[in-house]
């Protein structure tokens, strides 16, 4: 039997529905705690970080295919660390059992494993101030790497109106996506706020008087703020402000939303790259700058007003709107663009943002320098760094970064960084009754799922009705028993819709069991849910969802009043 340490929690997370600014109750997350190599990709081409005394078959390391990878690593590290047998070779050379055993789980387990991180929040019908276009939201993770690299945020801001709520997925490790979820929320909060209201926090700082909060979070107990490095964010985030309060004239001028938004993705991947650059006197903390900034992650943000809704996104996570037509059907209304090789747009602004001679290398096998597969993201420095710079700091580092090989080498054809960007695309959307829910995710939702089958799944469980269409087999050749299957399983639908008590839940359920007729399959869901995690990472990807519901009778209104 393998008896490889699994990683230790550290802190006790605590769950806080209104906090200050920055809070020294706010407990570290354990993901911090663990090296870089061990919670990226990476780790699984480089090497096992596990430490066993015997080399057991869960010890190794998978052959993954480079299309799964978020990162493809530079082909000399790929050749020299890539097993030499493949999977399948492998497996069958180490074969103890005659007769392979199925473990199937139960339905109480499925269900326990799917509702672990699952969180719902609804908005008070009187919160003292309007009357809100959001009911409340649903949302959930399914983890595939170990630690899970995604992250979500939700928050309601207090000194300006609106709601927050973001989904990050992190690669090359946890590190950014967690510094980013628990962030980018404030800079955007600061970059909304009137002149009056940051010269009002500025002099509570300069007097030690306590500071106006500014966020009130919804967090489930699993999602964590770094203790540590609180102080050092909160001296970043001063000193945004103290910039736009020196900007500003005092005039009373009306905020724009969507320019707050992308000052605030720029200026916090700003600061992750000045921080790792000046470093810490504190080795943890500089090896925690260190990590953020040698990761990376992208960032889809929504933030609703009334019935002004933007959405900001960095990478390729997507929001969906939810749109129910006058016959009751549902349709799916993009409000994002994938920043990666599929979006041919994202693709030229590349090559016109480089010399002539670099355009055939700096997309290469639908990746960014033939490395990356998002095209913008924060982070990831060894994209935006001089090599001269990345190797200053890597040989003044700690000790632990200088070991990670995939500090050490250099992206190929690299001549005029920076080649990667944090700056969002953001996208203006009015809200009309017919707009009943916004689905923000991972891209591992949606490298499972058709977004119209998202859309639908969501309408269907959120009002309890089923949009009765011929049933559709995808041309696959289906005796009468599976048809009266497929039928009765329908007509069972109307009875379990409520089955699950979260909308992200039920979807998660869908995208993992969903069989070749759009159903969900127990024994498919259970075989997935039971990989190893040595194997998940194969079949799919970390899936992180956040599901809105709008209150159509407040749009309503609103546009009534117009």
């Amino acid at each position: 039997m393998c008896v490889c340490p699994g990683p230790r929690r550290i802190g006790i997370p605590v769950r806080s529905s209104s906090l200050p600014l920055f809070s020294d109750a706010m407990p570290a997350p354990t993901q911090l705690f663990f090296p870089l190599i061990r919670n990226c990709e990476l780790s699984r081409i480089y090497g096992t970080a596990c430490y066993c005394h015997h080399k057991h078959l869960c010890c190794s390391p998978p052959y993954i295919p480079q299309s799964r990878l978020r990162y493809t690593p530079h082909p000399t590290y790929a050749t020299f660390y890539r097993p030499k047998e493949s999977w399948w070779q492998y497996t069958q050379g180490r074969r103890y059992a005659s007769t392979p055993q199925k473990f199937y789980l139960t339905p109480p387990q499925v269900n326990s494993i799917l509702k672990a991180n699952e969180y719902s929040f609804k908005v008070p019908e009187f919160d003292g101030k309007n009357v809100s276009s959001v009911l409340g939201f649903d949302s959930n993770q399914l983890p595939a790497n170990a630690p899970i690299e995604d992250r979500r945020s939700a928050a309601t801001c207090l000194q300006t109106r609106g709601m927050l709520l973001g989904v990050f997925d992190g690669h090359a490790g946890c590190a950014c996506s967690q510094a980013v979820s628990e962030r980018l929320f404030y800079y955007i909060a600061v970059s909304l706020l009137p002149h009056e209201t940051l010269l009002e926090i500025e002099n509570a700082v300069e007097s030690g008087r306590a500071l106006l909060p500014i966020l009130q979070w919804h967090k489930h107990p699993n999602d964590y703020f770094s203790k540590e490095a609180s102080k050092l964010y909160f001296n970043s985030l001063r000193t945004y402000w103290q910039e736009l309060i020196d900007l500003n004239t005092g005039e009373s001028t009306e905020i724009d939303v969507k320019e707050a938004l992308i000052n605030a993705f720029k200026r916090l991947d700003n600061d992750i790259s000045l921080e790792a650059q000046v470093g810490d006197p504190n080795s943890f903390l500089n090896y925690l700058v260190l990590r953020v900034a040698f990761s990376g992650a992208t960032a889809c943000v929504a933030h609703v007003d009334g019935v002004d809704l933007h959405v900001a996104n960095t990478g390729d996570s997507r929001a969906m709107l939810g749109v129910q037509e006058e016959d009751g059907s549902w349709s799916a209304v993009t409000l994002s663009n994938d920043h990666n090789a599929q979006n041919e747009r994202e693709v030229e602004r590349l090559k016109l943002e480089h010399p002539k001679n670099e355009a055939k290398s700096v997309v290469k096998q639908d990746r960014l320098l033939g490395l990356l597969m998002p095209f913008r993201a924060f982070g990831d420095v060894k994209f935006k760094w001089s090599i001269d710079l990345q190797k200053r700091v890597i040989e003044s580092g700690p000790d632990q970064l200088n070991d990670n090989e995939y500090t050490k080498f250099i992206p190929p054809n690299y001549y005029t960084p920076p080649y990667l960007t944090a700056e969002p695309e953001v996208t203006y959307h009015r809200l009309r009754p017919q707009d009943k829910f916004l689905v923000l995710a991972t891209d591992g939702l949606w490298e499972t799922m058709h977004r119209q089958d998202v859309v639908r799944i969501v309408g269907e469980y959120l009002t309890g009705m089923h949009h009765q269409e011929p049933i559709a087999v995808g041309g696959y050749k289906v005796t009468l028993g599976q048809m009266h299957g497929l039928l009765t399983e329908r007509r069972a639908k109307m009875s379990s819709v409520f089955e699950d008590q979260n909308a992200a839940t039920h979807l998660i359920r869908h995208a993992v069991g969903n069989n070749e007729f759009g159903a969900v399959d127990h024994e498919r869901l259970s075989k997935m849910l039971s990989l190893p995690e040595e194997l998940a990472r194969m079949y799919r990807d970390d899936i992180t969802i956040i599901v809105v519901q709008f209150n159509s009778h407040v749009v309503g209104a609103y546009q009534k009043q117009e």
